[in-house]
């Protein structure tokens, strides 16, 4: 028995692919190699990024943390606290390796101007600021963040260091 298909194609067409099926074929695979690698170098500077954020929230709170163990006379001297600092992405690193990102930083200690007058002796705003570069081609993009803390005379420094 000799069964024949209903549709009778000749060899020409079942052989290969056409010109044109070949080139769009190409221009869709071209399509997604070139968006699977921006894909790729925007999820790597998404990452960096976060990671610099990280370790500017991490030197703020280093910085914040400290001036809670000072007591009320170390607060307000500036060898105690630096009116500015230099810190690195990793500190730990050797200088010929290199540090990675610079971060500079700022920590200004004023009395509050939106609190009464009588908290003016006993009442500091200890602010921190850290700002770094980032570099997007040749553009430098600054990136800077802050925090800010209140310290009292008579607050916890006094419980830590027993005075």
């Amino acid at each position: 028995m000799n069964l024949k298909p209903a549709q009778s194609w000749s060899r020409r067409y079942t052989a290969a692919h056409s010109l044109p099926e070949a080139i769009i074929a190409v221009l869709i695979v071209g399509t997604m190699m070139v968006s699977l690698y921006a894909g790729f170098s925007s999820g790597f500077a998404v990452v960096q990024l976060a990671r610099e954020n990280l370790r500017a929230t991490q030197i703020l709170l280093q910085r914040l943390e400290s001036v809670r163990l000072y007591t009320w006379s170390q607060l307000q001297d500036s060898a105690y606290v630096p009116p500015t600092f230099t810190d690195y992405f990793d500190p730990a690193a050797p200088v010929e390796q290199g540090r990675g990102v610079k971060y500079a930083g700022s920590v200004n200690v004023t009395a509050p101007a939106d609190f009464p007058a009588a908290y003016s002796n006993d009442l500091r705003l200890v602010t921190v600021s850290v700002y770094w570069t980032n570099y997007n081609g040749e553009a430098a993009i600054v990136r800077g963040r802050r925090m800010q803390t209140l310290v009292a005379r008579h607050g916890i420094q006094n419980y830590i260091v027993g005075r």
